[in-house]
């Protein structure tokens, strides 16, 4: 049987001092450094994401998918900048750039919005990995431009079609989300070089994020970063219309409930955190791992974890 860890031990040592190089990023910036529970009443109702369940005489509980309801508490009651380290768990997620419990940062700005919030998050990331070149696009723009189809207006025949065009899609079928994040993920992701921010998707994949008009188009306040095409950050100006979530988390149970998938109870908590008020603000959640396997050039997770799923 195979014990020892999967990381050399150098990079566990690039590990600890990644670690102290954001502590000390924040710190400089008076962003205060909080810890939240890991297993909690709630999970998240977005049906992408599956929660880990657990359960004990005390009832159900979920270990956290992220620390972002929590730490939206803890933002209406004080109001500063926010900022954590932890481990989160999402079922099923294996593979070359996941791996089902891993670490995340994240961290919220009040008064920022997510073009302010964007310009932070890259002086991070060139902090930790070294000067490389800075681009921002529109998710609109990135389409019309990489694939000649307007995500926004163009009909969910020209998305399959451009997908056919590109990729071997055999009788999938599906949503124009499907195929918007099929093209995204498999065509444009891996043309994506340097630090390269994607920014206003629609509001479709708004999530958490703030909706506006912009163009006679709804557009979620969100963004994305990629660094030589890979995944990296995931950022939002910030929800705070209480009404406005509880929809959301409604309409998500009514998508999971199509899928044949468990609903989820809805986060009280969260929501009376709404209705108290959370300043208008922009947070990000950043992959720690993926962060460190740009730092040492490793193409596998297992590469940078100490013990990965399969041998914890």
């Amino acid at each position: 049987m195979k014990w020892q860890p999967a990381a050399e031990p150098d990079t566990l040592r690039q590990r600890a001092l990644l670690l102290d190089r954001v502590r000390r990023f924040f710190k400089k910036r008076h962003v205060l450094e909080v810890e939240t529970p890991l297993l909690c009443q709630h999970g998240v109702t977005d049906p992408a994401i599956e929660a880990y369940q657990v359960t004990d005489a005390q009832g159900d509980r979920y270990l956290q998918t992220s620390p972002e309801y929590a730490m939206k508490r803890l933002l209406a009651s004080c109001d500063a900048p926010l900022f954590q380290i932890c481990r989160v768990f999402r079922k099923g997620e294996v593979g070359p750039r996941h791996n089902p419990e891993f670490s995340l940062l994240e961290w919220y700005q009040p008064g920022f919005d997510h073009h302010q919030l964007m310009n932070e998050v890259a002086e991070l990331v060139i902090e930790c990995l070294g000067k490389r070149p800075i681009r921002k696009k529109a998710y609109r723009d990135l389409f019309l431009e990489t694939v000649q189809i307007d995500p926004f207006t163009d009909p969910v025949e020209a998305l399959q079609n451009a997908a056919h065009l590109h990729l071997d899609t055999g009788a999938l079928s599906g949503d124009r989300d499907l195929w918007l994040d099929l093209l995204m993920s498999h065509v444009i992701e891996p043309q994506l070089d340097g630090l390269y921010f994607v920014y206003d998707y629609p509001a479709s994949q708004a999530a958490l994020a703030n909706i506006v008009s912009d163009g006679g188009v709804r557009i979620g306040q969100r963004f994305e970063l990629y660094v030589d095409g890979m995944e990296l950050a995931n950022g939002y100006c910030e929800l705070t219309d209480v009404r406005e979530q509880r929809r959301r988390f409604i309409a998500d149970n009514a998508l999971r409930r199509k899928r044949g998938q468990l609903q989820r109870s809805i986060d009280g908590y969260l929501l009376a955190a709404l209705e108290h008020g959370l300043p208008e603000c922009s947070g990000v959640a950043l992959g720690i791992d993926r962060l460190l396997m740009l730092q040492v050039g490793a193409d596998d997770i297992r590469d940078v974890l100490a013990f990965d799923w399969g041998r914890a």
